[in-house]
């Protein structure tokens, strides 16, 4: 993309942020909770960026500025000119990939939480096993990066782990954080369940949905088949006293969504509400945009040992995310939580792609 259309896209930027602005002190706006929430989205959405789109624009300014400069005479200034050139070519340099990141569509999820489903593919106990350990990892990420974790609904394996296990992530930076660790996740180790030690592979599968919000799904409830029974698992013998799990079958779509992990039928009730709504707002947006594999689908398959987006391989301490061909050599560190590098990474190629496919529609 030109500067001078970056430029552009980036004037045009800043003087809609100026307008949604001055529309949020307007009280006609204010008194319309619809309009006022929509802007004031906008509005913190693209807040933290305008003091850098003004630099750049000052950058520009100060580039053309300098190369006037040079087509005149004055030897003295020619060279001032030079040197200004130089240092404004490299900051402009260093900012171009963010500035241009500006232009693409906003991401409708950003900002929301997220519901993460972590299940056991192919490799019984030891699948499960590392499905416990992936818990763990994104529960330490939650803890660095500040973020909420809510369980909402576990089911245990023999050894610990978990056959599968549903979580909500509250954040500001939840969803960019985690919408890229959908997929099949692919472990290489001695299993605690091998005698002969031998290493294994197995794998384990995330599925990764933006929360939905109580208005933005409609759900009728004689669309809902409720059903209540005993809990069973870990807790002690409270969980066999009462019928406080919960069963929701949503009877458009065949979709069924359990909990028991709160001892209140009440909370279990409404943590799976929570999940079935995020799952009903996945298909609504997948139907709407047909285009698109099933995105769930895409990111699950069938949990084979084949199928993977990253490897976790313990015999060499180092983990590989095949989508960004990025290898580190700490794997400790990143099953601590310290998994920043290949997120960032994950969010940058994704940018990259959508700005290529920017320039080609611009381009044709």
């Amino acid at each position: 993309m030109s500067r001078l259309n970056l430029k552009e896209h980036l004037s045009r930027l800043l003087n809609r942020f100026d307008e949604v602005e001055a529309a949020l002190a307007d009280p006609v706006v204010l008194a319309d909770p619809v309009r006022f929430r929509s802007l004031s989205s906008e509005h913190s959405r693209r807040r933290n960026d305008m003091a850098d789109v003004r630099r750049y624009l000052e950058l520009l300014k100060s580039k053309e500025e300098a190369e006037a400069l040079l087509q005149g005479n004055d030897e003295e200034l020619k060279q001032m000119a030079r040197e200004e050139l130089l240092t404004v070519e490299e900051e402009l340099s260093s900012r171009a990939f963010d500035m241009e990141s500006l232009l693409l569509d906003p991401d409708p999820n950003e900002g929301r939480g997220v519901i993460v489903e972590i299940r056991a593919g192919t490799g019984g106990e030891e699948a499960a096993l590392f499905a416990g350990d992936l818990f763990r990892m994104y529960s330490r990420l939650c803890d660095r990066e500040g973020l909420r974790l809510e369980m909402l609904s576990e089911s245990e394996s023999e050894l610990g782990g978990f056959k599968e296990v549903i979580f909500s992530v509250e954040g500001a930076s939840a969803w960019r954080l985690l919408h890229n660790e959908g997929g099949a996740h692919r472990v290489q180790r001695i299993p605690a369940t091998e005698s002969q030690g031998r290493i294994h592979t197995s794998a384990v599968t995330v599925a990764v949905l933006p929360e939905a919000e109580e208005d933005e799904v409609e759900l009728d409830e004689k669309d809902l088949r409720v059903d209540v029974y005993r809990a069973s698992g870990a807790g002690g013998q409270h969980v066999n006293k009462t019928e406080s799990a919960v069963r929701l079958t949503h009877i458009p779509t065949g979709l069924v969504v359990t909990c028991q992990d709160e001892r209140s039928q009440h909370k279990n009730r409404a943590k799976a509400m929570k999940v079935l709504r995020s799952r009903l707002k996945q298909m609504e947006e997948e139907t709407r945009h047909k285009e698109m594999a099933d995105l769930k689908k895409s990111q699950v398959k069938t949990g084979d040992r084949s199928e993977r987006i990253r490897t976790y391989n313990f015999p060499q301490g180092r983990v590989t995310d095949h989508r960004v061909g990025v290898t580190l050599y700490n794997l400790a560190e990143f099953m601590e939580g310290n998994m920043n590098e290949i997120l960032e990474a994950l969010v940058r190629h994704e940018k990259e792609e959508q700005l290529e496919q920017l320039r080609r529609r611009e381009i044709g």
